[in-house]
């Protein structure tokens, strides 16, 4: 069962993520579909544990919920409605430019979620730290995640040339950044 709602989108709620999570998680870790555009290996059980209690990072489950209502008062009560589909993640807030990363279930690919997860997250960035801004990555081909990133205002700050094997071949990965400024502007 997804923690507490951090923050609630028009489609989606971003919650907390608790160590029930952890299977959602190492499913999405281990499936092709988001693995090779993340560049990722497959991680066991326990080193999603790890990261899932790293206090360092703040991970947020993206969830769609039938139920739109405010909390309800008894935390005891279950939502019977609430589906996780994804995960943001910011890393090195607190002494850093945070980097956020971020992954969806193929099955809502497409939709919109993505960016509105990733905006909800830079608005909780900006609020919560004193960051003159964020960054992240994306890999040559991942046209989508370029997109995303694009279509929220980032700027291409920079280019690792085959940086990461990804699918059997070197690609490379592209830096982007978004200043504060430029967000609230």
């Amino acid at each position: 069962m997804p923690g507490a709602r951090v923050q609630d989108g028009e489609r989606v709620t971003l919650r907390s993520v608790e160590t029930e999570d952890v299977p959602f998680l190492q499913r999405g870790s281990a499936n092709p579909e988001l693995r090779y555009p993340l560049g990722s290996p497959v991680q066991n059980r326990s080193e999603i544990e790890e990261w899932v209690e790293d206090p360092d990072d703040d991970l947020f489950l993206v969830c769609l919920e039938g139920d739109r209502d405010p909390p309800k008062p008894d935390p005891s009560t279950a939502d019977d409605d609430v589906r996780p589909i994804g995960l943001v993640s910011v890393q090195d807030a607190d002494w850093r430019r945070p980097e956020l990363g971020y992954w969806l279930i193929p099955e809502v690919h497409g939709e919109g979620y993505g960016r509105e997860s990733v905006s909800l997250v830079i608005e909780y960035v900006f609020r919560v730290y004193d960051a003159p801004g964020v960054w992240a990555v994306a890999y040559d081909f991942n046209d989508a995640s370029r997109g995303l990133l694009e279509s929220l205002g980032f700027t291409v700050e920079g280019r690792l040339r085959k940086d990461r094997f990804v699918d059997g071949e070197y690609r490379d990965t592209i830096q982007y950044g978004l200043l504060r400024e430029e967000w609230q502007g």
